[in-house]
């Protein structure tokens, strides 16, 4: 690597883990072609929160500039997928801000401070819901992925929400992209109990799967359960696994519990130091 500055030191196998600090879009052009078996991420979602990093995804003032990048994004991971290589994208979906301009810090969550609100998409009104997860599903399709599955994250402990006006939301989408007609997908491997428990089934398209908090981050964490379904269904042991949008690190734990390999790419230099803690405190753990 060249410009991506790694924080692998202190690692007790860094050919196993490895944690890249730098854009996605210019630390995966130096990897070369069909390197990972999969790609599990969930990117910042559009206009939710502040990150505080200069050219961060997610804080574009009109979404389909939001769009535009992620599809860069994943365009570089096709590439650097093998043949038979699989998409696990966690995207959530948010409403117009009504034309407000900022939002007031949660004292549960402080990266939903923010200091400015994109603008009410053209042809939306305030309080629209945008539809993200859609936009982006169909934007990576029209890219060249195959869109195989829209699977529902149903959270049971979701977040309270005070509006009276609308449902509180209680879930997120994950979509199952795939690089060929044909690809890697372990079905057994994440078969579920039928309601009787007497015996297994194909995994559905609901995940009934709690949050999970993480202390030492401000944001939202992917749970370890629902990175483990992905990862199991999409590769196999030794395989390396790509997290574009590494954050905490959830996916780079989980690779290390399911004896898998993982790249993740952070630009915020505070979460990778999270990820890197929490992967060498991991790896003790297991030694």
């Amino acid at each position: 690597m060249t410009s991506a500055k790694k924080l692998n030191s202190n690692l007790p196998d860094t050919s196993d883990i490895s944690i890249e600090i730098g854009d996605s879009r210019q630390v995966l052009s130096e990897f070369p072609d069909e390197c990972f078996q999969s790609c599990i991420t969930s990117p910042p979602y559009w206009g939710l929160r502040d990150y505080g990093v200069e050219g961060q995804i997610g804080a574009e003032n009109t979404v389909d500039k939001y769009i535009e990048d992620l599809v860069l994004v994943f365009r570089e991971v096709r590439r650097t997928l093998k043949d038979n290589g699989t998409l696990w994208l966690n995207i959530g979906d948010s409403y117009t801000s009504g034309g407000r301009t900022w939002r007031d810090a949660d004292k549960k969550n402080a990266a939903r401070g923010m200091s400015y609100r994109a603008p009410t998409p053209e042809g939306l009104k305030p309080k629209d819901l945008i539809g993200v997860p859609w936009k982006i599903a169909f934007a990576l399709q029209a890219d060249g992925w195959y869109l195989r599955s829209d699977i529902v994250w149903y959270k049971p402990n979701c977040q309270p929400e005070s509006v009276k006006d609308r449902p509180t939301r209680s879930h997120e989408y994950i979509f199952l992209f795939s690089k060929n007609e044909k690809y890697h997908y372990d079905h057994i491997a994440i078969k579920e109990p039928t309601a009787d428990g007497k015996r297994l089934r194909n995994k559905r398209t609901v995940w009934s799967i709690n949050t999970e908090p993480f202390k030492e981050a401000h944001f939202a964490v992917f749970p370890p359960e629902l990175v483990e379904q992905c990862m199991l269904a999409s590769s196999d042991a030794g395989d390396t696994v790509l997290d574009p949008f590494l954050g905490s690190g959830t996916v780079s734990q989980v690779a290390i519990e399911l004896n898998r390999k993982c790249v993740g790419v952070e630009l915020n230099r505070e979460y990778a130091e999270i990820a890197k803690k929490r992967i060498s405190q991991l790896n003790r753990k297991l030694l």
